[in-house]
């Protein structure tokens, strides 16, 4: 996949992108923002890592933001499966430098409906920390829409802290719905 956007680039990862992922990465305020798969501190071998299991996806759900010709973000997708397989959740982060440009909010915008498109998706989720009022207004701007506020429901970094819930709903129908 790439899409060329006016302030970024959303491309496949490449090998040569371990320094600059590394360096990035390595941000305890991105860190914050993220599940704890997403390790801090966050060193070479780490981007190495991840760039090996990225290889080997098939499906790809995992891009690089390009910003000024290097990675200096990730954004991706979590297929859900079963009843929840027309669903994937939305994750992404940026590096500190490129945060207030308006970046995320056009790479958000394109890589959801284009990967929407691509997987045939209807709904995609994305739960930042209510703590994160950046990534919900990103979110706001690209589309999608606060349906709830999830209590209590995750821990970062030792503190129990809420949850929201936004989604992007396809408004063309694909199938035949029927309600309860």
């Amino acid at each position: 996949m790439k899409l060329v956007l006016p302030l970024c680039t959303l491309r496949d990862w490449r090998d040569s992108d371990a320094e600059a992922l590394a360096r990035h990465a390595n941000d305890r305020d991105v860190w914050l923002n993220l599940r704890d798969a997403f390790p801090h501190p966050y060193r070479l071998e780490d981007a190495h890592r991840f760039l090996a299991m990225v290889a080997k996806q098939d499906p790809i759900t995992f891009f690089a933001i390009e910003v000024d010709g290097e990675a200096a973000g990730g954004i991706g997708l979590m297929l859900h499966t079963d009843v929840e397989r027309l669903t994937a959740e939305l994750g992404y982060w940026l590096a500190r430098p490129h945060w207030g440009r308006g970046i995320m909010t056009a790479a958000v915008r394109a890589f959801a409906l284009d990967r929407m498109r691509e997987h045939g998706l209807v709904r995609l989720v994305a739960l930042p920390y209510a703590r994160n009022a950046a990534s919900c207004r990103v979110l706001e701007k690209a589309g999608f829409v606060l349906e709830a506020r999830m209590r209590q429901a995750v821990i970062k970094d030792g503190v129990v802290q809420d949850q929201m819930l936004y989604a992007l709903v396809r408004s063309e129908p694909v199938g035949r719905a029927r309600t309860c």
